[in-house]
């Protein structure tokens, strides 16, 4: 029988009074600590004790018309240093997503061992561009130092999408209730579900080469992403159209419809069960089950 996971609680703390400014996240019953820093904001918060320690840090930013993330990924001891060093040479970043450990229980090893997993995790999953140019080797940890910080890393994977970073997640296990939809242009189909963490389009499906002349005056966006998808190995180009060579979460059903039509489109409307019925009839009907 299936065991539903527990849930948990973050703590959010305005720690300028500002919902912009910097924030601090802790996770209930864990040591580690979350700081999320506009870059404006850093040069008035680097004396702060934490930047003085061993952490991890992502540097958030966007990346041309696609809106997809853009992203580095680090560690120092402490990291007050490295970045600095980023503040005056990498111009991409607007935000900073720094952990450390409230006990002090985090050492050099540690922080790189924990940089090297988000590397390859955010290569693996493809859901952002990754500034880092080459994968970090993991040091050599002890048995018991790696079981410590793989858990201190499942904590910090819990943490980033509840602070705006999904570009380590992928597409989690298929529930048997999830209904499967498709859509199709010229002939190509393309299959997925609505999930909790967006709208995932299913390995295999397939999209046509180019897109209607429409797209570049309406949702210019699509061509960039559609690109960035291209150049990251995520589609792959056949004889006569693109196929997805994995499971990819969209932030929602009507951008996974558009990549996947290569057009403008509504999700809720062009993504249907096979007999015809669309994502919107049954989301109504969901709600309308409860209300009843």
């Amino acid at each position: 029988m299936a065991i539903n996971a527990l849930g948990f609680s973050i703590r959010l703390f305005l720690a300028d009074g500002t919902p912009d400014g910097l924030r601090i996240a802790e996770k209930s019953n864990w040591v580690g600590r979350g700081l999320v820093c506009p870059r404006v904001s850093y040069p008035n918060v680097k004396k702060r004790a934490e930047f003085q320690k061993a952490g991890v840090y992502v540097l958030v930013g966007t990346t041309g018309d696609s809106e997809q993330q853009r992203i580095y990924i680090g560690e120092g001891d402490p990291t007050g240093p490295r970045l600095d060093t980023h503040f005056r040479n990498k111009d991409f970043w607007t935000s900073v997503i720094t952990f450390v450990s409230k006990d002090d229980n985090l050492n050099k090893a540690h922080v790189q061992y924990l940089e090297a997993r988000l590397v390859a995790l955010a290569n693996e999953a493809k859901r952002c561009q990754v500034d880092n140019g080459n994968q970090p080797q993991l040091p050599s940890l002890s048995e018991a130092d790696t079981a410590e910080v793989e858990g201190f890393l499942s904590e910090m994977l819990l943490v980033f999408p509840t602070l705006g970073v999904t570009a380590f997640e992928k597409p989690r296990a298929r529930a048997t209730s999830k209904t499967i939809l498709e859509t199709n242009a010229k002939g190509l189909t393309a299959k997925g579900y609505e999930s909790e963490q967006g709208f995932v389009v299913l390995a295999g499906s397939k999209s046509p080469l180019a897109t209607v002349p429409s797209v570049e005056q309406y949702v210019p966006y699509i061509i960039e992403l559609r690109k960035t998808m291209l150049e990251q190995g995520i589609f792959e180009a056949e004889e006569n159209h693109l196929i997805l060579r994995q499971d990819y979460i969209f932030d929602s059903p009507s951008t996974a419809a558009a990549v996947m039509l290569a057009r403008n489109a509504n999700g809720r409307i062009e993504w249907k069960t096979p007999d015809g019925v669309t994502l919107k009839e049954i989301q109504e009907q969901a709600i309308a089950s409860v209300t009843n």
